[in-house]
């Protein structure tokens, strides 16, 4: 029996290939995946070609071995049923449903720890957005959204969207968001922001408006190195600026010459494979994703997953998020 893997094998090029179907270790299980979702920010920089290829594919996780260079696995939001397990493995594995940091695959063999069984209530394609979800929630925890503070989000993609809908259940006085799809702004609106823009100088004006004027805190969640400019532009005096978007190779060159100093703004990084330090002392990953199943189970993600497409034609499900970004979101590969 074989299984199947994808590969990027060269920028804006993916491969489905067949392999030999993979057998545990004693202490592993083999789980058969049922869907995976693509990170339409991290893998399409990936798909590109524009990722550091000087940089681990992930240190947090232990099945991203290896760099960013091609040909690369890659992928990280697996969801299936544990089919087999090792002699060492409690047999209570067997049948379960789990979710995996794991590359696009048909089968693949893990240990108990490496995986999270999937809450009932939770459907599978719920589970593959748990890192999207993850990762909102650890932008919250950075950004501290405070009663009554008025937050601007750039970026309206799948992060861009969840952060978005968890920023909705916040007490706070306006969410605004910014993207360039118009199909975007509307589902954007959908999940909760008051409202939102396409990106300009009216928006960054409309951002500004408010007593004191400004936004008390900004996401740049685009992707795009010149919404940082804007970000910062559409942040008021002690504001702060968190940055989760991951440019790769783009360079990001920031006018920092007008109010920037004056207006004393902050600017974070923000980065889901770690806890803010300061809330390290009763805060783990642990009882983070604790956290992110709960919001996960809650949240209508039907403005986030938009299509769900076959393995077999993954390529086609890349140039879909490339060429069609007003259409395309949240799309799941399907095994």
């Amino acid at each position: 029996m074989t299984a199947r893997r994808l590969r990027f094998t060269e920028p804006r090029t993916v491969e489905v290939e067949s392999v030999p179907d993979p057998v545990p270790e004693s202490d592993e299980v083999r789980v058969r995946t049922t869907v995976s979702a693509i990170s339409s920010g991290t893998e399409r920089l990936v798909y590109r070609g524009e990722a550091p290829t000087d940089l681990p594919a992930d240190p947090a996780l232990e099945s991203l071995d290896g760099d960013l260079s091609f040909p690369l696995s890659y992928g990280y939001a697996a969801v299936g049923e544990v089919d087999a397990v090792g002699e060492a493995v409690d047999p209570e594995w067997h049948g379960r449903r789990v979710f995996a940091f794991e590359p696009h695959a048909s089968a693949f063999t893990a240990s108990p720890g490496e995986l999270q069984p999937v809450p009932d209530g939770v459907s599978d394609a719920q589970a593959a957005l748990f890192p999207t979800v993850e990762t909102a929630v650890n932008f919250l925890m950075d950004g501290n959204p405070r009663i009554g503070e008025r937050v601007g989000v750039f970026g309206q993609g799948m992060i861009g969207l969840a952060t978005a809908a968890l920023l909705a259940d916040s007490p706070l006085a306006e969410l605004a968001t910014v993207d360039a799809c118009p199909a975007r702004r509307e589902r954007s609106e959908r999940i909760g922001a008051d409202r939102s823009l396409p990106p300009g100088a009216d928006a960054i004006e409309r951002l500004r408006e408010g007593d004191p004027p400004g936004r008390d805190l900004t996401y740049e969640l685009s992707g795009a190195p010149d919404a940082l400019d804007d970000a910062i532009a559409a942040t008021g005096y002690d504001g702060r600026v968190v940055v989760g978007s991951w440019y790769g190779t783009k360079p990001a060159e920031l006018d920092l010459g007008r109010s920037f100093h004056r207006d004393r703004i902050a600017i974070e990084s923000s980065q889901v494979s770690t806890v803010e330090p300061a809330l390290r002392g009763r805060w783990s990953l642990e009882r983070r994703r604790e956290v992110a199943w709960e919001r996960l189970a809650g949240l209508d993600l039907d403005p986030i997953l938009t299509h769900r497409v076959p393995l077999a034609e993954a390529a086609d499900a890349y140039e879909l998020l490339e060429e069609r970004p007003e259409e395309a979101v949240g799309v799941l590969l399907t095994y």
